[in-house]
């Protein structure tokens, strides 16, 4: 039997106001073919993070998943009118169980990235 000791974990940075994104949903789906179902919800602490990884222990399993970071409503929050960016989707596959991926968001009103960090 494999040890699952991987995790998954995420932040989210609003660059265009040089500090974390707090309060900012994210829901985390599993993806077999078409079809992508909900296996978690949560939003960033004052720091930007997840209180807990979105992915731990028996959970964390290979195969293709998606962060939805919901930037419309904290950037309507911020910049007070109908934002630019809505729904950003992140899809990308977990090969190795045991390991730690991390996915951050870089936001700002107009643009975003993303990266594997550690």
């Amino acid at each position: 039997m494999q040890s699952h000791i991987g995790r998954l974990t995420t932040h989210v940075l609003d660059t265009a106001l040089g500090k974390p994104a707090e309060g900012l949903r994210i829901d985390l789906f599993r993806v077999e073919g078409d079809k992508a179902e909900q296996i978690g919800s949560t939003r960033t602490n004052a720091d930007g993070r997840c209180d807990a990884p979105l992915l731990s222990g028996e959970q964390m399993t290979a195969g293709v998943y998606e962060l939805r970071f919901h930037a419309g409503d904290y950037l309507g929050n911020n910049v007070g009118e109908v934002s630019f960016l809505d729904i950003i989707p992140i899809r990308f596959g977990i090969a190795e169980e045991a390991a730690h991926y991390h996915v951050p968001l870089l936001l700002s009103p107009y643009s975003y990235s993303t990266y594997r960090g550690s």
